[in-house]
């Protein structure tokens, strides 16, 4: 059952939808890291769209993406400039020091899990490198903050924080969301303090916290196919994303993956 807290309406969920929610999320981050493991140079996007869908099926899931408001691929891959909703192609072909960002939403026995990483192809530039561990780390540091009593606006806040220490921007027009049985519910959970977040955190929550980063600008554009967002002046974006539980112990994330990069201190402010 679905129950609100009288916070915004936000749900708050118990006993067996908890169970139902860590399953779809553990068969998520499953279905990404086999994905993950396919991207190498020559490698078209809209194979590995396609061999995740197998994924999905052989897991008892399918996607929670496709035919989402018309959205025609099974999950969500972007190269380099691309921040998100990239829909994989068979001429879209990965190349060494490609930057590959994987979103996987699946829908287990009705719940939803859904988590994104950003996989480096041979060699990056270090630069580049530096903006996957920014973002991988600010995703880390927002999960720290989604504890019981805690502020949602602190937990957003401390993603732009973090990373406009290297310089980087979080992009401002797509942000995380509540999920359960749909894949958007609320509250929304931006990559930055709009100063209008009232919500306290509770136990039972659940989050998808998904930072985007850029290199350069925080403005994207959606390309002619109506879904594509590539940072308007087409230098690098980062995405992470995790479903992260509130517990009355912490943080628990549903979606548990190994790192990519290795953890790193916060520059001086």
């Amino acid at each position: 059952m679905k129950r609100s807290n009288g916070n915004n309406g936000i749900a708050i969920r118990k006993g067996a939808e908890l169970d139902g929610l860590r399953l779809a999320g553990h068969t998520a981050a499953e279905v990404l890291g086999k994905a993950a493991a396919l991207i190498r140079p020559g490698v078209s996007t809209g194979e590995v769209d396609a061999a995740a869908a197998q994924f999905m099926a052989d897991a008892g899931s399918r996607s929670a993406f496709l035919g989402y408001r018309g959205f025609s691929g099974h999950i969500c891959i972007s190269l380099n400039e691309e921040v998100v909703h990239g829909i994989g192609r068979a001429g879209r072909i990965i190349q060494n020091g490609d930057i590959v960002k994987i979103d996987v939403g699946v829908i287990k026995n009705g719940w939803i899990g859904d988590n994104a990483t950003s996989v480096p192809v041979g060699a990056i530039r270090p630069d580049v490198h530096q903006l996957l561990r920014a973002t991988e780390e600010s995703l880390h540091v927002a999960i720290s903050h989604a504890v019981p009593g805690g502020m949602l606006r602190k937990l957003c806040g401390s993603v732009e924080e973090f990373v406009r220490r290297f310089n980087f921007t979080v992009v401002r027009q797509f942000v995380g969301h509540g999920l359960g049985r749909k894949l958007h519910e609320k509250p929304e959970v931006p990559n930055f303090d709009s100063g209008n977040i009232k919500t306290r955190l509770m136990p039972g929550m659940v989050l998808a916290i998904e930072p985007m980063v850029n290199m350069g600008t925080g403005e994207v554009e959606v390309l002619a196919d109506g879904w594509t967002a590539v940072t308007r002046d087409r230098r690098p974006s980062s995405h992470f994303e995790h479903t992260v539980l509130i517990t009355e112990e912490g943080p628990e994330i549903l979606t548990p993956r190994a790192r990519l990069t290795q953890p790193m201190e916060p520059v001086p402010a």
